[in-house]
C-alpha cells in the first residue's frame, strides 16, 4: 500500500473536519485532523482578525508536528459570523459567543437571545472564513471567503453546524439548516476560501 502525504487540519471540530475532507476528497492527499498524529492541545487565539487567528493555529500545529519529526501540509480555518444589529459581533468570538467552552447550540441560542432583546426579527449578517496553509518547509499562505445574507430570531432546520439554522443566504428564503448540501456549497464562505486554497495545495503537492 502506497503511503499518502497528508493535509493536516489544525482543528478538532468534527463538522469542519468532515466538510474539508469532503471538499478535498478528490486530492491524492489524505486529509486528517492533527489529533490523529499528535496529542491535541490548547491553542491561544490572541489575534484580532480571522487571518491572525488562522495563522496562529496553523503555525502552532505545524511547529508541534515538526517537534515530532512530521513534515506535512498544515491547513487551518478561522471563521465566524458578523451581525449588523449586534455591532457586527460576534465576529472572531463566534465560537465562544456564549462563553469559553460554549457549545454551538449555546452560541446559537445566545445570538437569537440578543436579537430578541433588541426586539429584532432579522438583521443583515455575513460569514467570513480565512484558510491558512503552512507548507512542509514552513511557508505560510492565506485565502479568504465570504457569504452574505441575514440572521433571523429563530432556529429553522437541523442541517449544517454553528449558526446555520438561523442564517439565510442572499437569494434564498430558507436557512442553511434547511438548504441541501449542494446549494449551501454554492454560497459557503469556507468553500470559497477552500477553492482558492486548492490552487496553493496543488502547487505544494507537486513539491512533495
Amino acid at each position: 500500500m502506497i503511503k499518502k502525504n497528508k493535509i493536516v487540519l489544525a482543528t478538532s471540530n468534527i463538522g469542519k473536519v468532515a466538510e474539508i475532507q469532503n471538499f478535498y476528497r478528490d486530492l491524492n492527499l489524505e486529509v486528517v485532523p492533527y489529533s490523529d498524529l499528535i496529542d491535541s492541545f490548547e491553542i491561544d487565539e490572541t489575534g484580532s482578525t480571522f487571518k491572525e487567528n488562522s495563522i496562529i493555529k496553523a503555525k502552532a500545529v505545524y511547529e508541534a508536528l515538526v517537534k515530532n519529526n512530521i513534515f506535512e501540509i498544515v491547513l487551518s480555518d478561522d471563521s465566524g459570523i458578523s451581525v449588523e444589529a449586534l455591532n457586527w459581533e460576534p465576529n472572531i468570538y463566534s465560537a465562544r459567543f456564549a462563553g469559553i467552552g460554549a457549545t454551538s447550540s449555546q452560541n446559537l441560542d445566545k445570538l437569537i437571545s440578543e436579537l430578541n432583546k433588541l426586539n429584532i426579527k432579522e438583521s443583515r449578517a455575513f460569514y467570513t472564513a480565512c484558510i491558512s496553509i503552512v507548507s512542509p518547509k514552513g511557508e505560510i499562505f492565506t485565502t479568504h471567503g465570504w457569504m452574505h445574507g441575514k440572521v433571523i430570531n429563530q432556529k429553522i432546520g437541523n442541517g449544517g453546524f454553528g449558526y446555520d439554522p438561523c442564517f439565510v443566504p442572499n437569494g434564498e428564503i430558507d436557512t442553511l439548516g434547511v438548504l441541501p448540501e449542494n446549494i449551501k456549497e454554492e454560497y459557503s464562505h469556507r468553500t470559497k476560501a477552500l477553492k482558492l486554497a486548492r490552487i496553493l495545495i496543488h502547487k505544494l503537492e507537486a513539491d512533495l
